[in-house]
């Protein structure tokens, strides 16, 4: 399917938020990369606050809406870019619920073989790494082609975006539009095999 692409058309990205607070650094480092992403990405955030919490009980030949739907968008994504804070030195529940979800029923992951990519940001100085090595693990096991380099841990957050979903610090919107550029190469080369 996605080799009938015309060439002008954008690789769907499905961006997934680790922080369901509004106004959560995170989300806005997720918009401010949307206006940062070269034309051959569309960025769109996929919601991921309504998702029940996985239950293996509910796994029925009629699951709940909210799960149905996820996992529809999801496999229509061409790409998954996370963006994830870190909660006690880990990834959130809300998203690691989201891979749950997307990764069930077992043997039918929306996930699988589609190229990924992460961002970890926090307001303190360590960067979130340990969300970010953890959200790896799983991400692994559902085979999302989780691209190594460049690394995205983003530290001192807290002023790093304005009120229009921009970059403030010039450094950073470099390292922004770096990183993007180099997850569009990845997406193409993870296509061509």
């Amino acid at each position: 399917m996605a080799e009938a692409r015309a060439v002008d058309v954008a690789v769907d990205v499905a961006v997934l938020v680790g922080s369901l607070r509004k106004e959560s650094l995170t989300r806005k480092v997720a918009m401010a990369m949307k206006g940062l992403a070269p034309p051959s990405l569309a960025l769109e955030i996929v919601e991921i606050r309504e998702l029940p919490m996985y239950d293996q009980d509910l796994e029925t030949e009629t699951p709940p809406r909210a799960w149905v739907d996820f996992r529809d968008r999801i496999k229509r994504a061409d790409a998954l870019l996370f963006a994830t804070p870190e909660y006690n030195r880990s990834v959130p529940g809300c998203l690691k619920n989201a891979v749950d979800v997307g990764s069930r029923p077992p043997g039918n992951t929306v996930f699988n073989g589609k190229p990924g990519a992460i961002v970890s940001v926090t307001p303190f100085g360590l960067g979130a790494f340990g969300a970010n090595h953890h959200l790896r693990q799983a991400l692994v096991y559902v085979n999302v082609l989780t691209m190594a380099q460049p690394e995205a841990y983003i530290s001192q957050a807290r002023d790093l975006v304005d009120e229009n979903f921009r970059i403030t610090k010039d450094a950073s919107r470099e390292f922004f539009t770096k990183f993007l550029n180099a997850f569009a190469a990845w997406i193409e080369l993870t296509r061509k095999k």
